[in-house]
């Protein structure tokens, strides 16, 4: 009677089988009939991806990691036959036989949704999967069931089987913003996938199926017996023996989660920036920009450089930087505990190596969070008499017989409306150009600029990487540092090591950029030119170290043979700068408030003093 009741079932429900293999049937009697339009009609092109882009410091070792998804993707070859088994046997077993999606899988959902009136029985094969993932949404309807159909058949037409599964086993996503086989082994156990054993590889393949509800972060037991539920079903299809699967199952698991690197914000964050620069330099864009014929064709050319840097960094970038890790540390700990003693003021400071000309510790801005706005290269200021050495003396020894000794005027001077002072309204007579430099006096320099003539003395300065200046900057109050924007910190350092040994390029802090292969993509170019003669940089350096022995420079000591500095205050005490150089680094430090006060109040105090012997020593 049991038995008659079935059939009849059986022949009941046949119609139904037949209606929905017919309507299925139609489904890829169509893709087949118009197959070279399909693959013009769907966009099976491979999507991007972002993968993470990781900063390295000298030493080569992390120091900054930025994603929004953690990926890891490795080629199939590299991924162990077991864990491969394991997802095949758990997600689609007749993986590498059927044609993209399973019938019998298909009829079992089916009748299950119609007996609990619903559409929530899955039956989708690891292509069907993929093409969710990429290119559908995860709605459960029949209308989506059926494109997804289409997708993976004509995927599987275009896809050779290994390449598919490869991909989804880099796709497929584990819970916590962790995509790919080879970020779960990494975020989750801290080891390549190839050293986990194969306990810890079962338990991160329990993830896929669920990753809300098999999150292990936060549901651990259920994803414990989720891999084991795996590990029944190897043994059950003759995978594994028992014995070895009750091994598996009682090995303990225990978590080694990943942590986001994000050291020393304001380095990572001027790396990202000089990123672009860098890609913008190497890739053509930054002559374009420059020679754009108006600013709405400049503006054009910017929002393509921003999608190619986009593009770039989303393939993942592995860059390497000249960060010295525990130089920025103590720098910064130090500044930031200085300030912390006074209201609002702010500091930035740069410290390049002398020999590589790489910028390897820097600080922006107390208590500095990252993207945070970086005073060392971002903070456009005044550099008051720090600008002279470049703008003045540098050219003065270079352009004409003038030795340090030689004297001229301190005494008062107008040129037209423009009427220097001299610190604290002083006046001097002759002076030799020593002293001049040694204290810093105002109307020598201004006419020591009218000697070199100014647009000669201006072509000197734009040797440098000096990205404020503008026409109208060629004037006589450029002399002691009166720009209409000013420079910045990072400027500033940079051109000083022009007084290295009078050969310069621009420093920089990236040293090269690799996929994670290893391949370089990205470098700068290492040429050096000549800016200054041999004659003239030793006697710049014979004034900077003066300045430090016997001027301004006054309080600045570092252990160091050689030190050499040049101070700069501007009107209304807002700026206070020290630029200088030893044998091993040339730095630049500044410190002001945002809002420009005055701060002849805290002069005693020598806080600019203080932070470089700090980040010079």
């Amino acid at each position: 009677m049991r038995q008659a009741f079935g059939y009849i079932i059986v022949l009941l429900c046949f119609p139904l089988i037949w209606i929905l293999y017919s309507f299925i049937h139609s489904e890829i009697l169509t893709a087949s009939e118009f197959k070279e339009s399909l693959k013009e009609a769907i966009p099976l092109n491979t999507p991007v991806i972002t993968s993470p882009i990781v900063l390295l410091d000298k030493d080569k070792e992390i120091f900054s990691e930025d994603y929004v998804e953690w990926r890891d993707p490795l080629p199939l070859e590299s991924i162990p036959l077991f864990v491969q088994e394991v997802l095949i046997q758990s997600e689609d077993a007749e993986f590498y036989n059927h044609i993209g999606f399973n019938f019998s899988a298909i009829f079992r959902a089916v009748f299950a949704n119609a007996a609990a009136n619903s559409s929530d029985q899955g039956a989708s094969t690891i292509t069907q999967q993929l093409v969710r993932l990429r290119y559908l949404s995860t709605e459960k309807t029949y209308e989506r069931k059926v494109t997804e159909l289409v997708y993976a058949y004509e995927m599987e037409k275009q896809t050779e089987k290994d390449e598919i599964l490869e991909n989804y086993l880099n796709e497929i996503y584990f819970s916590n913003q962790v995509y790919g086989i080879g970020a779960a082994a990494t975020y989750y156990f801290g080891k390549p996938l190839n050293e986990l054993t194969e306990a810890q590889q079962v338990f991160i393949t329990a993830i896929p199926n669920n990753p809300s509800l098999y999150n292990p972060l936060e549901n651990f037991e259920a994803t414990k017996k989720r891999q084991e539920l795996l590990i029944e079903v190897l043994v059950k299809n003759n995978k594994i023996s028992a014995e070895h699967g009750n091994s598996l199952k009682n090995e303990p698991i225990v978590l080694q989660t990943k942590t986001k690197k994000q050291l020393y914000p304001v380095y990572s964050t001027y790396v990202l920036d000089e990123l672009k620069s860098l890609i913008s330099s190497n890739e053509g864009f930054q002559q374009k920009i420059e020679s754009a014929s108006n600013e709405q064709q400049a503006v054009f050319l910017k929002n393509e450089l921003q999608t190619r840097v986009n593009e770039v960094i989303s393939q993942g970038l592995i860059v390497h930087s000249a960060l010295d890790p525990h130089k920025q540390k103590e720098d910064v700990t130090y500044i930031d505990n200085l300030l912390d003693r006074t209201n609002d003021l702010q500091a930035a400071s740069i410290v390049i190596n002398n020999e590589t000309r790489e910028i390897v510790s820097m600080f922006g801005g107390k208590d500095y969070k990252k993207f945070d706005f970086n005073r060392a290269n971002q903070a456009v200021r005044q550099p008051g008499s720090a600008l002279k050495p470049l703008l003045v003396y540098g050219p003065v020894f270079e352009t004409t017989s003038l030795t340090p000794n030689n004297e001229i005027s301190g005494g008062k001077l107008c040129i037209m409306s423009y009427c220097p002072q001299n610190y604290g309204g002083a006046i001097y007579g002759n002076v030799s150009l020593k002293q001049a430099f040694r204290f810093s006096h105002n109307t020598p320099a201004v006419r020591l600029l009218q000697t070199v003539g100014i647009e000669e003395a201006f072509a000197k300065l734009e040797q440098f990487q000096f990205n404020h200046l503008v026409p109208g900057d060629h004037t006589y109050p450029a002399a002691l540092g009166g720009l209409t924007n000013g420079v910045t910190v990072l400027e500033m350092a940079d051109a000083y090591t022009g007084f290295i040994n009078g050969m310069y390029k621009p420093a920089h802090a990236i040293q090269k950029v690799t996929n994670k292969n290893g391949d370089s993509l990205y470098e700068w170019q290492k040429e050096k030119i000549e800016v200054w003669s041999p004659t003239t940089v030793h006697t710049m350096r014979d004034l900077l170290a003066d300045v430090v022995a016997n001027g301004t420079g006054k309080g600045i000591s570092v252990q160091s043979s050689y030190i050499g500095a040049k101070t700069g205050t501007t009107n209304d005490f807002y700026d206070y700068w020290i630029t200088g150089l030893t044998d091993t680094y040339t730095a630049a430090v500044w410190i002001g408030y945002d809002m420009p006060k005055n701060m002849k109040p805290i002069e005693s105090k020598k806080i600019h003093h203080k932070i470089f012997n700090q980040i010079m020593n």
